[in-house]
């Protein structure tokens, strides 16, 4: 352990910035160099935590103080109190413990204001997991940094919790280095906790560049020869390590562009509710991109301050009836799932105001991962492609598997007759979006309703379970949400399983352009060597299901086909209506016109292929 000897007063007024690190695992290859202006390179990257990665306690305690009515400053007259003796510097250098230093602490409080100051709840404020997280801007440049092939490393003056744990509140997987001061017994700027950090980075002062908020920090780390920035803001603080480095730090939001004028919301409204909802940490531009898999609803990646989120909302003009019900979706679904274990994004607030941006909307938490368009899944090894649809086979079985009445969703839709319910449903909607006769589709209406299977089982369904509506790790086979649950309910499981193989018997050529449409489908996978790539078929991927839940396949399996496709094309006129003169969000309006059409038939075919199975089971056997 080394112990502090050196600590001057003016270090003081900064003791009540506390920062808190993360160990880490440390990286076989050698750190790439990277040149910067004064003739040298950079190895490595040293953060500071409090007010460099997360909020500082500093900002955290005049918050505590105002919310309980408790003179401003008390806190931090009591973290300088005592000096380089006082209980605050003795915890962070790990000297006394938590139950000590909260004793001592309330007391020194308690003097300050003349009255009993609940010093404790404090402390657990500090170290929730609300407060202690880190900058989605600071986790971005991390990430770039490390994949450049520098090192980083986390230096920070942290103390120990009451169940003997030192506070570390960020992934450790971030840091090939981690200093904690309690841990060490010595604390920032002391000139050996830098040199301790360095030595543990295999570098020379000068390959580093250290960011902090406070300046007694950044000087004794300057004095050494570290390049170093001060940390007022994040964004800003990145955009100057940027400008450093060489490269950008900022993430691309995958399957986002440019909200186009036609989906344009007012920014200025959302952002005032915003920051009446987030609160202080707000501050900053508002950033808004279009998820290019919204179309239906449109769906948005919101970053404002620290906060980053998903908007999705419903679209606007006149909707067909039923549809594109995102309240019930946020405050019924989602909420229940997520308690039962299926993995669906963090809901957080439902808006029902249309004054804000035109129309009601709700806002996610936003969950980096991949989204995977092309069912074919190129780049991939077959294991990987196969592993992939195991998960999305796996995690529809754990849908279908929800306690409905533990969940609370008993009532959440009717439990017997499904497919006759949805056939009325979608029938209405074609014809209150229908602009013009499709013969496949007439055909179709007449012949579901007279095939209707009988429903084995009630659970809940998602109605639009797809690929590409899977948002999956990026480096393992697992899905991290389902998307899209405005069409769920109660009802038939198999309606499920058929529509999330409609891939499966689609051209991976397509007539006009899937990818601009409502559906999001850029190929199918009917005439790819699914063996050679290791996707399971249609029919393998039925009977994994069925062998999961261990439960028989069902017979008229085309039924279900037909019945998917026929939705899938009502959707599909649906939007070719909404995006008609006066509501265009797509200039190939007619492309989607004759896709409708497209699919109506491949559900018809289904439907003859139904017929002949029927046809086949009725006719007499010769004795």
């Amino acid at each position: 352990m080394y112990i502090r000897q050196l600590f001057q007063s003016s270090h003081l007024q900064w003791a009540r910035r506390a920062t808190f690190p993360k160990h880490s695992q440390g990286r076989l290859q050698r750190a790439r160099r990277w040149a910067h202006s004064g003739g040298g390179t950079y190895r490595a990257v040293i953060f500071d935590m409090s007010g460099v990665l997360i909020p500082s306690p500093g900002r955290v305690a005049a918050e505590w103080e105002l919310q309980n009515h408790i003179p401003p400053g008390t806190i931090r007259k009591a973290w300088i109190s005592g000096g380089e003796n006082g209980p605050w510097m003795k915890l962070m250098r790990g000297e006394i413990t938590t139950e000590d230093f909260l004793q001592e602490f309330g007391r020194l409080c308690s003097e300050i204001v003349k009255t009993s100051v609940p010093v404790g709840s404090f402390f657990s404020l500090l170290t929730s997991e609300q407060v202690a997280k880190q900058f989605p801007v600071m986790t971005e440049a991390i990430t770039q940094i490390r994949a450049k092939g520098l090192r980083t490393a986390v230096l920070s003056n942290n103390f120990y919790l009451p169940n003997g744990k030192s506070f570390l509140p960020l992934d450790r997987k971030q840091f090939d280095v981690v200093v904690e001061s309690c841990l060490e017994g010595v604390c920032k700027p002391d000139p050996r906790i830098y040199k301790l950090c360095l030595e543990r980075l295999g570098l020379q002062p000068s390959e580093s560049i250290f960011l902090d908020d406070l300046g007694p920090n950044l000087k004794a780390a300057a004095s050494l020869g570290i390049r170093t920035i001060q940390v007022d803001d994040p964004e800003t603080a990145v955009k100057e390590l940027e400008t450093l480095l060489g490269f950008t730090m900022r993430m691309v939001i995958p399957n986002t562009g440019p909200v186009r004028e036609t989906v344009e919301i007012p920014r200025d409204s959302l952002e005032k509710y915003l920051k009446d909802l987030l609160g202080t940490q707000s501050t900053g531009p508002l950033e808004l991109l279009r998820f290019d898999h919204g179309q239906s609803s449109p769906t948005y990646y919101v970053r404002l301050g620290n906060h980053q989120l998903v908007l999705k909302r419903k679209p606007l003009g006149t909707l067909v009836p039923s549809t594109h019900s995102v309240e019930r979706e946020f405050s019924r679904i989602m909420k229940a799932l997520a308690n039962a274990g299926v993995p669906v994004p963090k809901v957080l607030d439902l808006c029902e105001d249309s004054g804000v941006i035109g129309t009601p909307f709700y806002l996610m938490e936003y969950c980096p991962g991949l989204i995977y368009r092309d069912p074919s899944l190129p780049g991939l090894e077959p294991s990987q492609r196969r592993a992939i649809y195991t998960a999305m086979n796996r995690v529809l079985c754990k849908i279908h598997s929800v306690d409905l009445k533990a969940a609370g969703l008993e009532d959440y839709g009717k439990h017997e007759d499904y497919i006759p319910q949805q056939m009325q449903t979608w029938i209405e909607q074609y014809r209150a979006s229908e602009t013009g006769t499709i013969p496949a589709m007439e055909r179709l209406i007449r012949w579901l309703p007279c095939h209707l299977p009988k429903q084995q089982k009630t659970t809940v369904v998602h109605g639009n379970f797809r690929l590409d509506n899977l948002l999956s790790h990026p480096e393992k086979a697992e899905v991290l949400a389902v998307l899209d649950w405005e069409l769920s309910t109660l009802g038939d499981p198999f309606a499920d399983v058929a529509f999330s193989c409609l891939a499966h018997y689609l051209p991976s050529s397509l007539p006009g352009s899937l990818r601009e449409m409502a559906l999001s489908v850029a190929s199918g996978l009917r005439d790819c060597d699914l063996t050679q790539l290791g996707i399971p078929t249609a029919e393998e991927y039925l009977r994994m299901y069925c062998r999961h839940l261990e439960i028989p396949p069902p017979e008229n399996w085309n039924f279900y086909m037909a019945f998917s496709f026929f939705r899938m094309a009502i959707i599909l006129q649906g939007v070719h209506k909404r995006l008609l003169p006066g509501q265009a969000d797509l200039a190939a309006a007619e492309q989607n016109k004759k896709l409708t059409e497209y699919v109506s038939n491949l559900a018809w075919d289904f439907a003859v292929k139904e017929g002949f199975r029927v046809f086949k089971e009725m006719r007499p056997q010769n004795h």
